[in-house]
């Protein structure tokens, strides 16, 4: 993978920004690297207000959603939410399932099967509705790429509402995009191109909590109840915001603010039973414990089993049930983990052949379980800084996930090559698909396979969006370093998608000492010093032998017998880095971890 470092430069009066908000002035420009310009922007940035989260009235068909649930209540329908067998679907699901249930309704909740169904809503789960008597489905976190299976709702008589935040399908007509709504009572999703909603990354939970919001005000319900709902709702929110990889930026940082804070006295069983698992109740809980520990676990239900054990895990009242639910999913994550080093493994092999001929990676790994084909093509994504698709096999077709980088809309790629087959072939070249610019899934027929392959790569990529840019937020020598510059840092925080931790660059001459830890070898200690030969204490987590390798290469065997004898070695190496405080022996002291070196 080649890299390009980039050391932001962007101007802002920092003084005044600096008093403005009572920021330090290398904190201002952190967030000012983030893309904000405006005062209101940093407002919105620094603060957990929940009064600066917009009105959900503003999103397009919110009225009409609010106005057809109400009536369908009213006159004592039977309601069905379909969601989705990932966090998102969880989270969304439960929290229009459970709202609706305290508010009155006749509400039930399903999802589709992985392997069975594939993603969204599909003709079995609107059979198996109309068996049920079901008069009104809910979809949430899908539903808005489903036209002909809402129509196949609409014939047989059960009106659809669908609530999502994915991008709006289209057709090319004249090289022109012909955006397709399909048929509802109301299509809420803020990616609609006719909808004036001011921020347009929310995630499918976010989308649903705005819809309960709207109806709690629309029904004036009882304010205990309401506020009740409203944290409840809003902790889900925020799971599945950072578990959804959507921008932490504007509205999503004051959802995720305020649902963290909340987590640990959310009185939800399921929760509970997941925060003690994991032994995470002394802990402040960030965006790291929920999208690395707390999500996967809830992802794994929808991969290995069925998403509906992550929904009864939030819906028991009963902790002990909880217990064994969220230990159950707990073995399937940890089986998850084994599957997908196997898979990486296995498509690196792959990888490596098509890399050769193609931009635009298509693995085919027939034997993995396709429930870890997205894991495991952005993995292969990350190694090779290319857009990736991993496909596996099922009985009729293939299924797979994608993967992309900065400046390849994959999404709307695979729309213009569908487009381009069937206004060639006559037929269509991708069976179904889905998703957003950076990851989407799909299905395709087995026989459609290699003509996948030479229609994704027509044309070569710009080399330049090959190269992955890595933006460093300024150089920032150790004795500048503080234990308040590291504590006001926080207010960067939760950290994730177009919000990343700082990074900050310096350049070493001399390691002092290293040592090696960690049951796989794979936390290298170091005392580093700077060019004007100031020490500091750092660690990076990389494997022994691949940083020894890299270091032998350029300065030969002898330099790390230098640097374990702790004589130190005179070496040229730029970082990025970032600070922290740790404690030891009841003492602070401040230390630096390696993101990224090089020569």
């Amino acid at each position: 993978m080649d890299e390009r470092w980039m050391i932001h430069t962007k101007k802002l009066d920092f003084d005044e920004f600096s008093k403005e908000f009572n920021i330090s002035k290398p904190l201002a420009r952190i967030i000012r690297n983030r893309g904000l310009t405006t005062k209101d922007e940093f407002k919105r940035y620094l603060s957990d207000d929940l009064s600066l989260l917009y009105d959900p009235f503003l999103l397009k068909d919110m009225d009409k959603a609010i106005d057809y649930i109400i009536k369908a209540m009213e006159e004592k329908k039977k309601i069905r939410v379909v969601g989705d067998y990932d966090v998102d679907g969880v989270c969304s699901g439960f929290i229009l399932t459970n709202s609706l249930k305290k508010l009155g309704a006749d509400v039930s909740f399903t999802v589709p099967d992985r392997i069975i169904d594939g993603y969204g809503i599909n003709e079995r789960i609107i059979d198996v509705a109309k068996e049920d008597g079901i008069e009104l489905i809910i979809t949430c976190d899908n539903g808005i790429a489903a036209k002909n299976q809402l129509d196949y709702a609409l014939k047989l008589g059960i009106d659809i509402i669908v609530t999502d935040h994915h991008e709006v399908p289209f057709v090319m007509e004249n090289d022109e995009k012909k955006y397709v709504i399909p048929n509802a009572l109301a299509v809420v999703d803020h990616k609609r191109k006719d909808c004036n909603y001011p921020f347009k990354e929310l995630c499918g939970a976010a989308i649903a909590f705005k819809v309960i919001i709207a109806l709690c005000e629309k029904m004036d319900t009882d304010e205990k109840l309401k506020e009740e709902i409203f944290n409840l709702n809003l902790i889900f929110a925020s799971i599945a915001t950072i578990a959804d990889i959507v921008p932490l930026k504007d509205e999503n940082r004051i959802i995720v603010k305020n649902g963290l804070k909340r987590i640990k006295k959310s009185n939800n069983k399921g929760l509970d039973a997941l925060i003690d698992i994991y032994n995470l109740r002394e802990k402040d809980i960030g965006s790291y414990h929920i999208g690395f520990i707390i999500g996967p676990t809830i992802n794994a239900a929808g991969r290995l089993k069925n998403a509906e054990l992550a929904f009864e895990l939030f819906s028991t009242d009963d902790y002990i049930k909880a217990k064994e639910i969220g230990m159950h999913l707990k073995t399937l994550n940890d089986e998850r983990k084994e599957m997908t080093i196997n898979g990486t493994y296995e498509g690196i092999i792959k990888a490596d052949e098509r890399i050769k001929s193609d931009d635009v990676l298509v693995v085919y790994l027939g034997d993995i379980h396709e429930s870890v084909a997205g894991i495991v093509a952005g993995k292969l994504k990350e190694k090779y800084y290319r857009p990736v698709f991993v496909l596996t096999n099922t009985e009729s077709f293939y299924k797979g996930s994608a993967r992309s980088i900065e400046g390849f809309d994959i999404f709307e790629e695979m729309t213009k090559a569908n487009s381009k087959y069937k206004e060639e072939k006559n037929e269509e070249l991708i069976y179904k698909f889905g998703g957003h610019k950076m990851a989407a899934g799909l299905t395709i027929k087995k026989d459609k396979l290699d003509d996948f392959i030479k229609y994704m790569n027509l044309k070569s990529l710009d080399k330049d969006i090959l190269i992955k840019n890595i933006w460093i937020d300024f150089k920032l020598p150790f004795e500048y370093i503080s234990e308040d510059f590291i504590n006001e840092l926080k207010k960067i925080e939760p950290c994730g998608a177009e919000n990343e931790k700082p990074q900050f660059a310096e350049v070493i001459t001399h390691i002092s000492s290293l040592k090696v830890f960690g049951e796989n070898k794979n936390v290298i200690s170091l005392k580093l010093k700077n060019e004007s030969g100031y020490t500091m204490n750092a660690t990076i987590f990389e494997k022994e032998e691949e940083f020894f390798d890299k270091i032998k290469k350029k300065y030969g065997d002898n330099v790390i017998d230098g640097m374990r004898s702790f004589m130190g070695e005179d070496i040229n190496l730029k970082i990025i880095y970032y600070p922290e405080i740790n404690e030891y022996n009841n003492k602070k002291y401040i230390k630096v971890v390696i993101k990224n070196y090089s020569w």
